[in-house]
Formats: C-alpha cells, structure tokens, sequence
C-alpha cells in the first residue's frame, strides 16, 4: 500500500495526479468496497459534511453512483436540477456556486459541458470540487474506477495491454484512462475510425491503429466507448451500421481475442453498435462490476477530498 499523503482539496483531473495518489485513491477504495459488502451499509466519516450535485448535463449513473456515496459516508446531500436552477435566469456558473458556497456546502460534484469548469470553480471556492465530467476532456472518478477494476480482476495494471476502441476525439473517458493506465505502466491502444481517433493522440503516450483484429488479439482488457453525437458538430461516419460492422465487437472478433481478455464499457451502452448484445452480458463483461466499483472509488474520493485522510 502506497504511503503518500493525499494534500489535495479538489479533484479536477488525472493528468496533474502522480501515480502515487492514483494508488492511494485505488487502495482507499478497496477498504470503502468491505462497506458495501456489509449488512448495514453506512460510516460516520463525513457526519455534518454537505455535498451538492450540480449537473449541468444529463446523468444517471454518476449522479447517483455519487449521492450514493456520500450518503453512504453519512453526508447530506442536495442535487440541484439545473432546469429550475438559477442557471436558466442567466446567473453564472460562478455566482451559483458562490451561492452554495455559502450556504456552507462542503463539497460540489460538479458536470458541465464546458471543458475546465471544475479548474474555474475549484480556483475560485473554499470548499471541495469533485469533476464529474467537463465537456470532452477529464472525468477522473470514471478512469479511477476503471483502473480498480482493472486491478482488482488482474491483480495489476503495469505491462497489460488496454485497447480503448470508440470515439476517442470527443470521450473525456479516454482522456482520463490514458492518462491514468500510462502513469501506472500499462500500453494503451487506441483504434476507431480515422476521423474519431487521429494520430495526435500518440503525443499523449499511446498508441494508434487502424487495425482493429490486430488489436484485439493483443489486448487485456478492450474498454469500448459508445459514439458522442452530442458533442460532434457532424456526423464522423456515414452510418451507425458501418461503424458498427467496421468497428463494433461482434462475436465473431471477440471469439479472436485472448481467453481472459475483458470488456468493460462506462456507458450507457449501445447495444448492436459498439457490442453485440449477448457479449454485454457475458462471464467476461465486468460492466455491471465497474457500477460497483465506482461507488467505492468516489467515497473514497470524497474522503480524501474532504480531509478525511488529514484529520
């Protein structure tokens, strides 16, 4: 176990996090999973912290995956829906949670369609600032929650190959996982259409294919990204049936790949596009394992971020 000290308030990225704090986030959260397992699943190590949802953008599992946690740790928690929230009126982002701030909110989940509005509200606010997802660049609690499942079903991330196959351009998902999986010694391999994954991607210290067979014979664990046509100006491709037959993993590719290679998805997941259906629901699918595990990786987070692990 790593015996570093977590210093931070905020959580805002992984790629200003060292490899040292991604495993204290990652060994934290293997003690917050024995809560989970638990008759009674509740601590007392946030009793008296407030903890906001702010979601500009639509979610179910992250939402919930974090109220749950910060219940879970004894929190209150408030979610704020953005559709009846001053936001609408013109208020800023930033008198908003000023606002909150004062009403003594100890810590802000924050998702936004904006790429840095977490760095913007965690410069400018006493309390603790969670990114929940900021446009297409970070959302570290799922890359987090990935490289513990990772871990836990390998017993290692350092020297396994991870092919993440989708929409790279446009997926905070793959940004945070590279980040991550690199500083912790794994190779990653990206592959997609040409126009979702470009080669400037192998500045981040990855690598890129079109060769998606190659790749998946390669591959430990295949992490599949559902295409982001929210945040695509125009379409990448021509048809949802050509990627899916060009780059979907159908059984056919699957049955190709190492015997213990696993599938993991952060959805929501498009079935017969970026998976066959039946490969979802699989004894090699950990889909549902990653839900688990993000409940545990986020009260750890809201731990340390709450000077849990300083007091």
């Amino acid at each position: 176990m790593t015996t570093v000290q977590w210093q931070r308030k905020d959580l805002v990225g992984i790629y200003e996090l060292s490899a040292a704090e991604i495993e204290l986030v990652l060994d934290t959260a293997r003690a917050f999973k024995q809560v989970g397992q638990r008759a009674i699943k509740k601590v007392p190590t946030l009793r008296g912290k407030t903890l906001v949802n702010l979601f500009i953008e639509p979610s179910t599992r992250t939402r919930t995956s974090f109220e749950l946690a910060a219940k879970r740790l004894s929190a209150d928690v408030i979610n704020i829906d953005t559709t009846a929230s001053s936001l609408v009126k013109g208020e800023t982002l930033k008198d908003t949670a000023k606002n909150l701030e004062a009403l003594n909110a100890d810590i802000i989940v924050i998702r936004h369609s904006a790429a840095g509005a977490a760095h913007f509200l965690a410069s400018r606010l006493r309390a603790s600032v969670i990114n929940a997802g900021d446009g297409a660049h970070e959302h570290p609690t799922q890359a987090l929650l990935d490289a513990f499942t990772i871990r836990e079903k390998k017993g290692r991330i350092a020297g396994l190959n991870v092919l993440i196959l989708g929409d790279i351009l446009y997926s905070r998902v793959a940004r945070s996982n590279i980040w991550l999986l690199t500083k912790l010694g794994a190779r990653v391999t990206l592959s997609g259409p040409a126009t979702l994954v470009p080669r400037q991607f192998e500045s981040f210290g990855c690598r890129v294919t079109y060769d998606l067979d190659g790749a998946l014979a390669e591959a430990d664990v295949i992490n599949l990204l559902r295409i982001q046509h929210e945040r695509q100006r125009r379409s990448a491709f021509p048809s949802i049936g050509e990627y899916s037959t060009l780059f979907g993993l159908t059984k056919e590719r699957f049955a190709r790949t190492k015997p213990d290679a696993l599938i993991m998805h952060p959805g929501p997941i498009n079935r017969g596009v970026e998976i066959d259906s039946d490969l979802a629901d699989c004894e090699r699918s950990v889909i549902l394992e990653q839900v688990t595990n993000g409940l545990a990786v986020r009260m750890a987070v809201l731990f340390l971020c709450a000077g849990g692990a300083r007091t």
